[in-house]
C-alpha cells in the first residue's frame, strides 16, 4: 500500500482531514528546505506538495512565482529538489511527499529517468500542472510503472467528460482548483465548492484536496467540511518570503499549527 493511501485511510478512520501544505525547494535556501519540510511535518501536515521551480509557472500567482526565480537564481534544479526528498527520507520514511510543477524539466531529463529518480528517493506523486489527461497517458505509464501516483488538477470549468476521464488515471489524490485563476489570486467561494462537490463524487473515488486561495485558518476550517484535505500553497511562501533564514522554519510552523487546529476543530 502507498503511503497516500496508507494516510489518507487512516485520517478518514480518524474522522480528520489532510492538511497538505506547499513549499517550493530551494526557497529561501537550499539548505532551508529539509529543515522546512520537517517543521510541517512536526506542525501537523499530512502530505508535503514540494515545488519544482521553473521559470515560466504559467498557473501560479506573483508570491509563488517569486518564489520560484529566488530558488532558480541559487541554482535550484530537479536533480536537487530529488536530493532533498532524499535527505528528508534519511529522517521521515511516512509521510507522502508530492512534486509539483511543469513538463519542461522532466521532459529534458526524461520521463523514464524521472520516474525511476522518484521511486529510488522517496517520492510518492506526481503534479505536473500543464499535463492535461488526454497528453499525459505515456508520460503517467511511466510513473504507474515506477508506483509514482500522477496526480491531477479539476478546475470549476471542468466538465463532466474530463471528470471521468482524471477518474481513470488519477492516483493518490485529485486537487480541486477552487477558484478560476492562478494561485493565491482571488477568495473562495464557498458555496460553489460545495455545489462541485456531489458532480466530482459521482465519479472520483478518491480523496479530493481543494486549494488555490486558502489564506487563513477560518478558510481552512471550513474548505475542510467540503473535501477530504486542504491544500495551503500561497499563504505559507508568503510567510517563507516574509521571513529570514534564522525563523522561516519556526514561522512556517506556527502557521501550519494555526492551520492544523482550525481543521481539527
Amino acid at each position: 500500500m502507498s503511503r497516500l493511501q496508507t494516510t489518507f485511510d487512516a485520517l478518514k478512520q480518524q474522522q480528520r482531514k489532510a492538511l497538505i501544505p506547499f513549499i517550493t525547494a530551494g526557497d529561501p535556501s537550499q539548505k532551508m528546505t529539509v529543515p522546512m519540510m520537517h517543521g510541517l511535518v512536526a506542525a501537523g501536515a499530512d502530505v508535503i506538495e514540494l515545488g519544482v521551480p521553473f521559470s515560466d509557472p504559467m498557473a501560479d500567482g506573483p508570491v509563488i512565482q517569486r518564489a520560484s526565480e529566488r530558488a532558480l537564481k541559487q541554482g535550484m534544479s530537479l536533480r536537487g529538489v530529488l536530493g532533498m526528498v532524499a535527505e528528508f527520507r534519511q529522517q521521515n520514511t511516512t509521510t507522502p511527499v508530492v512534486l509539483m510543477g511543469y513538463g519542461n524539466p522532466i521532459e529534458a531529463m526524461g520521463w523514464s529517468e524521472f520516474a525511476q529518480r522518484c521511486e529510488a528517493v522517496g517520492v510518492d506523486g506526481v503534479l505536473t500542472v500543464d499535463f492535461p489527461p488526454e497528453e499525459s497517458h505515456d508520460a503517467f505509464e511511466h510513473l504507474q510503472r515506477h508506483n509514482i501516483a500522477p496526480i491531477f488538477l479539476l478546475a470549476p470549468t471542468t466538465n463532466e467528460a474530463r471528470i471521468k476521464q482524471v477518474a481513470k488515471l488519477a492516483r493518490g489524490y485529485v486537487y480541486y482548483v477552487s477558484l478560476k485563476g492562478v494561485t493565491g489570486s482571488g477568495s473562495i467561494d464557498l458555496s460553489a465548492i460545495e455545489e462541485k462537490m456531489p458532480q466530482l463524487r459521482k465519479h472520483i473515488q478518491l480523496p479530493i484536496g481543494v486549494g488555490f486561495g486558502i489564506r487563513d485558518a477560518a478558510t481552512a476550517k471550513a474548505v475542510a467540511k467540503l473535501c477530504d484535505g486542504v491544500v495551503v500553497g500561497s499563504r505559507i511562501v508568503q510567510e517563507v518570503e516574509n521571513s529570514t533564514e534564522q525563523n522561516v522554519v519556526a514561522n512556517v510552523s506556527q502557521l501550519v499549527a494555526e492551520l492544523r487546529q482550525a481543521i481539527n476543530n
